[in-house]
């Protein structure tokens, strides 16, 4: 996902993709320890998934203590 498309999410709304980035982290991380995972890209792609969606929390959240 594109960080642009991120920005005009609510914070509520990247709460619920991170939860899903991380449930998908964890099924990926399952599947490489059992010998099953077919495209080893896709846990670094959804690691910095993980990680843009933080950034961009954290921007919001230091945008919003600014403004008070």
């Amino acid at each position: 996902m594109d960080a642009n498309e991120l920005r005009e999410k609510s914070p509520d709304q990247l709460r619920d993709e991170l939860v899903s980035l991380k449930k998908e982290a964890f099924n990926l991380r399952f599947q490489q320890a059992t010998g099953q995972i077919e495209n080893t890209s896709r846990m670094r792609q959804v690691r910095r998934g993980v990680a843009r969606v933080n950034t961009i929390l954290n921007q919001k959240a230091a945008a919003a203590a600014g403004e008070e």
